[in-house]
């Protein structure tokens, strides 16, 4: 995408198609582009006014569709599904990183691939819905992208912190985590990692990112680990 040019497919992708196309363009606008190219707004006071929408709009999500649920299973349950790691596995569906508009050195660190980026994109592009389009159209693009029932949530599960949780019970803490390869094009690779305890390897797993591909290859370490298979 170029830096200056409206992301259609975005808005195709997300099912809405923005009024005001500055508010689209703010909400993708990390701070060191906005101040390397002297543009007026970034995101982050839309991702303000996202987080509020989403908390609200989750919140009478939960208690219309869970109502044998108390309050504090219910927050506990908003707090899952809009944690940074849920908002970061929900956007890569949308390829969100791919529009986000970066300044030289975020862009050299990758930081269209840090989570935190990605999970305030998204809060931010929340907002911009609502200042848009209103609340209709914000809970609309929040129902069909980011919220699912707990039957549609296992993949969301933190295996990471399983692994981790289940090698220091056997007093293994030496963990760690190896690119072993990398492929396709630059804006659609596929990564593969291995993940260790101490010497051995535990399984491997892939995704398009390095946080997925960790993820997987820590899920099947732990239920390798489970099944007795290793360690």
């Amino acid at each position: 995408m170029s830096e200056h040019k409206l992301p259609e497919e975005l808005q195709e992708r997300i099912g809405y198609r923005f009024r005001k196309p500055s508010l689209l363009m703010q909400a993708l606008t990390h701070a060191s582009f906005a101040n390397e190219q002297q543009e007026e707004g970034d995101y982050e006071r839309l991702e303000f006014l996202g987080d509020a929408v989403l908390e609200m709009v989750s919140s009478v999500w939960l208690y219309e569709t869970y109502p044998e649920l108390s309050e504090g299973e219910m927050t506990r349950m908003r707090a899952k599904l809009v944690c940074e790691d849920a908002l970061f596995f929900r956007a890569e569906a949308l390829d969100l990183k791919s529009c986000i508009r970066l300044g030289r050195g975020e862009r050299k660190n990758k930081g269209n691939e840090r989570p935190s980026i990605i999970a305030d994109v998204t809060e931010a592009l929340i907002g911009a819905i609502y200042l848009d389009g209103g609340i209709e159209e914000a809970r609309g693009f929040i129902l069909r992208h980011l919220l699912r029932k707990e039957s549609d949530m296992a993949d969301r599960t933190d295996y990471k912190t399983e692994l981790q949780e289940l090698l220091q019970a056997k007093g293994i803490r030496r963990i760690r985590y190896e690119v072993t390869d990398e492929s396709g094009p630059s804006h659609a690779k596929t990564y593969r990692t291995a993940v260790y305890a101490g010497d051995t390897l535990l399984a491997e797993g892939e995704g398009s990112a390095k946080r997925k591909a960790e993820q997987q290859a820590a899920k099947y370490a732990v239920k390798k680990i489970k099944e007795q298979r290793v360690i």
